[in-house]
């Protein structure tokens, strides 16, 4: 199966459009942008296309070895991971694109183990604390694969973490957290603002990720079941941290916006 989506002039039939909390799509001299012009705390936005809302999990269409190559921009900066404080600045809400599960409700309600290889962005007060030695927000490369060898739970990994931390008092490491998790992760440092080509080739063991043909991370980890694609802006948080916590919330913003001037999935 080969999507190639370039926006001219209509949405491909391929894409669910899901709009939440006065989110809209719109396309312009072939350039698709998933947009809100403000959301609250109280109440969730999301701008999305992907190809699995209508299918089971079984019927996801997507398998490795396939690449996927994205060409986008969004309204704002990412977060500096060195000064959270700017977070009022720059792009809030999580977004990206990318395949992943759908192991969640928007309520927090764990149903399947993750896994995603994908584009994935954060801000505070998200803090998804994954990989020890990075912040637990950013622009990112990252693949999360709960399924690896000794996997042997059927909810969320680091909500084993958190339990074990708030029932003991002890502290799970943050390699005991990406352990739990299976979370590989690369920061990515280019202006979100431009226009950047970002392409991904997800193998039967292996995972790769480029940014305008610069090869950015590597790594010898793969999701192993099928995925479904997804692109999106949302105002979502999450906290999942070694300390044991773990909540999901929304935050309110101001105009943001992620234009996509082209989609390519194949199979390699």
């Amino acid at each position: 199966m080969v999507i190639i989506d370039d926006f001219n002039g209509s949405l491909d039939q391929h894409w669910t459009q899901v709009l939440t909390g006065g989110a809209y799509l719109q396309i312009r001299n072939s350039v698709l942008r998933l947009a809100y012009d403000k959301a609250g705390r109280d109440s969730y936005s999301d701008a999305q296309i992907d190809d699995y809302t209508m299918l089971s999990r079984k019927e996801y269409l997507w398998r490795p070895p396939l690449r996927m190559t994205v060409r986008a921009r969004f309204s704002h900066n990412t977060v500096d991971v060195a000064d959270t404080n700017t977070a009022k600045k720059v792009l809030l809400g999580t977004a990206g694109f990318g395949f992943w599960n759908k192991p969640f409700t928007m309520q927090g309600h764990w149903f399947t183990k993750p896994q995603a290889v994908w584009f994935f962005y954060s801000a505070p007060p998200s803090n998804m604390a994954l990989v020890p030695g990075l912040p637990g927000w950013g622009w990112k490369a990252q693949i999360i694969n709960t399924t690896a060898v000794g996997m042997a739970i059927n909810s969320m990994p680091a909500a084993l973490a958190a339990g074990y931390a708030r029932l003991t008092n002890k502290q799970p490491s943050g390699h005991a957290i990406r352990r739990f998790v299976g979370a590989h992760e690369k920061i990515i440092t280019n202006n979100i603002k431009d226009w950047h080509t970002y392409k991904l080739e997800w193998r039967q063991r292996e995972s790769a990720f480029w940014v305008d043909d610069k090869l950015l991370y590597k790594t010898d980890t793969a999701p192993t079941r099928p995925l479904g694609f997804v692109a999106w802006l949302d105002n979502e948080y999450a906290v999942v941290t070694p300390r044991g916590e773990l909540k999901f919330g929304k935050t309110a913003c101001d105009k943001q916006w992620l234009e996509i001037d082209k989609i390519s999935i194949e199979p390699l």
